[in-house]
């Protein structure tokens, strides 16, 4: 079962095996964000979840939803129930967004997967120019995909480098680094404060590279039935 890992501190080294930053191989974060675009924000006119999708679908053909192939993918001591896909009960050790661990339990989890860049960031900075596709595509993408505190991810809303940062700081360069790798990969644009943002970010990480992995195994898991 893949370990999610915590950069300790903005260093070049790229994080555990599970989360986005599984593969490094992208360049250099810093030398990238000058690639992305400058333009104002959107309107969010328009902006619904459905415009993703159905969540959590099985893009990958691997006969599981995408939320619980990421939750197998970042959660330690996992256990299934009867279905082979769904995930009933695991730990994260740690949330990346706080350093804490968090138990997430099926029906009262404390655990949200997260959109590294938010599908409503996404709408007002080009994705709602996108065909149907790609934003399904885009919204199942496990290189944009972590799970983390619940509460946390919904203090972030659709917050941006500019507006919200992980609270652990010691996170900050592999998080800013994901959403680098993610607006590069689909041709988003950043505003002027964002990639100001970026840049200070991985201005103190210089050697933070891009992550180019992220992906869940599509090989049926191991699993304990409860």
């Amino acid at each position: 079962m893949a370990l999610l890992g915590v950069l300790a501190g903005c260093t070049g080294t790229t994080g555990g095996a599970g989360g986005p930053s599984q593969t490094a191989g992208g360049g250099a974060a810093l030398t990238a964000v000058e690639s992305l675009p400058v333009k104002g924000r959107a309107p969010r006119t328009g902006y619904d979840r459905d415009r993703f999708g159905s969540p959590w679908a099985d893009t990958d053909s691997n006969h599981c939803g995408t939320r619980d192939d990421i939750l197998r993918r970042d959660l330690t001591g996992v256990r299934f129930g009867e279905d082979r896909c769904e995930v009933a009960s695991g730990t994260l050790d740690p949330d990346p967004y706080t350093g804490r661990d968090v138990t997430f339990v099926r029906g009262r989890s404390r655990v949200d997967i997260d959109h590294v860049v938010a599908l409503s960031d996404a709408w007002q900075k080009g994705a709602g120019q996108w065909d149907p596709g790609k934003r399904v595509a885009f919204a199942n993408d496990p290189l944009n995909l972590l799970a983390v505190d619940a509460g946390t991810n919904r203090a972030k809303g659709d917050g941006d480098a500019a507006t919200w940062l992980p609270p652990n700081k010691a996170y900050r360069c592999t998080y800013v680094a994901a959403q680098v790798a993610v607006k590069k990969k689909y041709g988003l644009w950043v505003t002027a404060a964002e990639k100001a943002a970026m840049r200070r970010v991985l201005s103190r990480c210089p050697d933070q590279e891009l992550p180019s992995g992220g992906n869940p195994t599509h090989a049926p898991p191991r699993f304990h039935a409860d």
